[in-house]
């Protein structure tokens, strides 16, 4: 059974080793620090020291037949990713991973004035942020094709669930905007997205991408409310668009600017995958 080597070992990148480790999988974990390689090695990931930002920290990988999970982040600036390019860069080309699986984001898309996109829809992103994880996502894909290695790019929605809440901004009672104003947003519950990492590790797929959301789109503001009733927090208050470019933070504004609908069809039918958070009320419930 092959070894998993996950990069970016945030909160889904553990979710995503310990189902890993229920299977009695060895899994490694690129570790940035002293301090982040300790807590790895007390969840039973093996640490692999190395700084995606610092590309003579990274030595040379043989991940013959391993498969690689990542979910690492794009620097937070510039409109390319040289995460990714230096990750590349240290895979030896004779000990090639069987498969990459790399999680990116939705916001690829831009602002798609509410129409449903799914993954023939073209990339057309509007913010520096979902520029880089488009060049992540090219870079990958190039690579896989030169190489034979098989990619698959998550486009992945709002992620929510225990830990991804946003209890403090709800109880700091910040605004939101008015939820007429508002245009659709995509979720996926964290545990059903680390099933979909899974199963895509299992795909034989060669260089494809799928849209990951729960398939019922919603609000940013509707989601926040709801967030406080099932938190019995007091509702936030609601603010016009004008007011809200003064108040609300610019990385905010850039997600309630854009409007799309995810159509999540592709990745249900070849991944096989079944939700057990179809929808955001369901979601809640249990958490």
């Amino acid at each position: 059974m092959s070894k998993v080597f996950i990069v970016g070992c945030g909160q889904v990148g553990r979710l995503i080793a310990q189902r890993y480790l229920d299977q009695d999988r060895t899994v490694f974990g690129l570790a940035r620090s002293a301090t982040t390689a300790g807590e790895l090695e007390s969840l039973g990931i093996t640490p692999v020291r190395g700084d995606l930002d610092d590309s003579a920290s990274l030595t040379s990988l043989s991940l013959d037949g391993d498969l690689v999970q990542y979910l690492a982040p794009p620097p937070g600036s510039g409109v390319e990713d040289p995460r990714m390019a230096n990750f590349l860069a240290v895979i030896d080309a004779g000990g090639l991973p069987r498969r990459i699986i790399y999680v990116s984001t939705s916001g690829v898309y831009g602002d798609c004035g509410g129409a449903w996109v799914d993954e023939d829809t073209p990339p057309n992103p509007q913010t520096d942020r979902a520029r880089r994880r488009l060049n992540a996502e090219n870079r990958l894909l190039d690579w896989g094709r030169r190489t034979s290695v098989g990619v698959i790019v998550l486009r992945v929605g709002g992620i929510y669930g225990p830990g991804r809440l946003p209890q403090s901004r709800l109880r700091n009672r910040a605004p939101i905007l008015i939820e007429e104003q508002c245009g659709y947003t995509n979720r996926i519950h964290v545990e059903d997205l680390v099933s979909i990492c899974l199963a895509a590790g299992e795909s034989t797929a060669q260089n494809r991408i799928y849209n990951v959301s729960d398939g019922h789109p919603g609000n940013m503001s509707g989601y926040f409310k709801a967030v406080a009733r099932r938190l019995d927090l007091p509702p936030p208050e609601e603010i016009p668009m004008e007011e809200a470019r003064e108040r609300l933070s610019a990385e905010l504004m850039s997600y309630l600017l854009e409007s799309r609908r995810m159509d999540n069809r592709r990745m249900l039918s070849e991944l096989g995958v079944r939700l057990r958070y179809h929808d955001l009320k369901v979601g809640l419930r249990e958490v």
